[in-house]
């Protein structure tokens, strides 16, 4: 019996080994799991890394293209091909490159976000998310938005195209419309608002979407002009050329005659009036030096109609006082007889 007993306890040739497996799995069941993972790695592996890797050489083309756009706004190529910053000042160059950076790194920062969200809504959708409920709440998120931030948006569009096309800068006099009606010097220039010092010392922030035009008085070249109201019957030759060679005096001028670019010009009759006729001086200066260079004009064409005795409109008059003065010996202008008393006779008598 106790043999039996014996013989019925010990293991039976027939009863299958246990696994070696640590874990308990069969051979079997590893063998399906290698395959379940090699069918997802040969189907889900190969989208998720084959849209991780469109996703980085999109990225990677944005980029190229947006150092190319900096560069092409850095160097300033004209319709000719020919690059601009070899005719502009330091100024002007300092401030290409510094809108350069700024719209590169708004394009990079948006392409960044862009391609990222579409890359993370690829990827859930491949490993079996249901991106419904992102797509409905980015719906939702942009009608919002446009609804509540319609002004920020418009400021900052209307700042990207403001730099991309380089309507001003720092340290641009500018001319910024009937909306914001602001004239003064740029101080600052940003996405949303431009800051605007006037010539009475108010600095103010103008939002880039109010700006319906902007008059740039100080890029590229500028032009100074002076009119001259001279007596009706001068001699217009002769305040022609005297208006000629009160020009060349200036463009003689060792400082400010280096701002004046190209020949002045002396237009025909601007305007007349019953006791006078204008006439305009122009030259065309640096960028920014116009009113500089008009303030010399002005004094080199009083001097030289004063030399020539030239009234200005209306000032015949005085100017007779004034010789009348100058020649008197005592230097004490005559005074003058009412229209009643005789020559040669005082009112006293």
């Amino acid at each position: 019996m106790t043999t039996l007993l014996r013989l019925s306890s010990a293991p039976s040739a027939a009863d299958p080994s246990p696994s070696p497996s640590s874990s308990g799995l069969t051979q079997a069941e590893l063998v399906d799991h290698a395959n379940a993972f090699g069918r997802w790695f040969l189907g889900t592996g190969v989208r998720l890394a084959v849209i991780l890797l469109v996703g980085a050489l999109t990225l990677l083309v944005l980029r190229v293209v947006i150092r190319s756009v900096t560069q092409h706004i850095v160097e300033g190529a004209d319709d000719t091909g020919s690059s601009l910053l070899r005719r502009v000042g330091p100024l002007a160059s300092a401030r290409r490159v510094q809108r350069a950076r700024t719209v590169g790194s708004v394009l990079r920062s948006t392409a960044t976000i862009v391609v990222g969200t579409l890359v993370f809504l690829l990827v859930l959708d491949t490993v079996g998310m249901n991106i419904a409920p992102f797509i409905a709440s980015a719906g939702i998120v942009g009608v919002a938005v446009g609804f509540g931030a319609q002004s920020l948006v418009k400021d900052f569009l209307s700042g990207v195209f403001m730099l991309l096309e380089d309507q001003y800068g720092v340290g641009d006099v500018v001319d910024v419309g009937p909306g914001a009606g602001t004239v003064g010097t740029v101080e600052a220039v940003g996405l949303r608002v431009t800051k605007i010092r006037d010539s009475a010392g108010t600095l103010w922030y103008v939002p880039n979407g109010t700006m319906t035009r902007v008059g740039n008085k100080t890029q590229g070249w500028a032009k100074a002009v002076v009119e001259v109201s001279v007596d009706y019957f001068a001699d217009l030759d002769e305040v022609r050329a005297l208006l000629t060679e009160a020009a060349e005096r200036v463009a003689a001028d060792p400082v400010i005659g280096t701002y004046l670019q190209g020949a002045p010009t002396v237009t025909g009759i601007e305007d007349v009036t019953f006791d006078a006729v204008t006439l305009r001086l122009s030259v065309t200066t640096a960028p920014a030096m116009q009113w500089d260079v008009a303030r010399e004009l002005r004094v080199a064409v009083r001097d030289a109609l004063t030399r020539a005795g030239i009234p200005l409109g209306g000032q015949r008059d005085l100017l007779a006082a004034e010789r009348e003065r100058a020649a008197s010996p005592s230097g004490a202008p005559a005074r003058a007889l009412p229209p009643d008393v005789p020559a040669g006779q005082s009112d006293e008598d």
